[in-house]
């Protein structure tokens, strides 16, 4: 199984989406600044505000796709803490 997701920061108000096989172990690493430049850029800590699984590397890609697009993007403004 695998896991497409959302992270979001609020001291700098920005969303990171991604996908993963183990979701636990990549916040942590998301937070510990060991993955990628995008959220190894800003400070604060990345929460996860959003989470879905699926079956296959392929579908969590093309949804992980999806939820990058302008109409899923508003989608998950619901989930950002306010």
């Amino acid at each position: 199984m695998y896991s497409v997701y959302v992270l979001y920061n609020k001291e700098v108000g920005k969303t990171y989406t991604g996908q993963t096989e183990d979701l636990q172990l990549r916040v942590k690493q998301h937070n510990k600044h060991a993955l990628g430049k995008f959220t190894a850029s800003y400070p604060g800590e990345w929460v996860l505000i959003y989470s879905e699984s699926v079956a296959t590397r392929s579908e969590a890609l093309k949804r992980e796709k999806q939820l990058k697009s302008y109409r899923e993007r508003e989608f998950i403004k619901s989930y950002i803490p306010k």
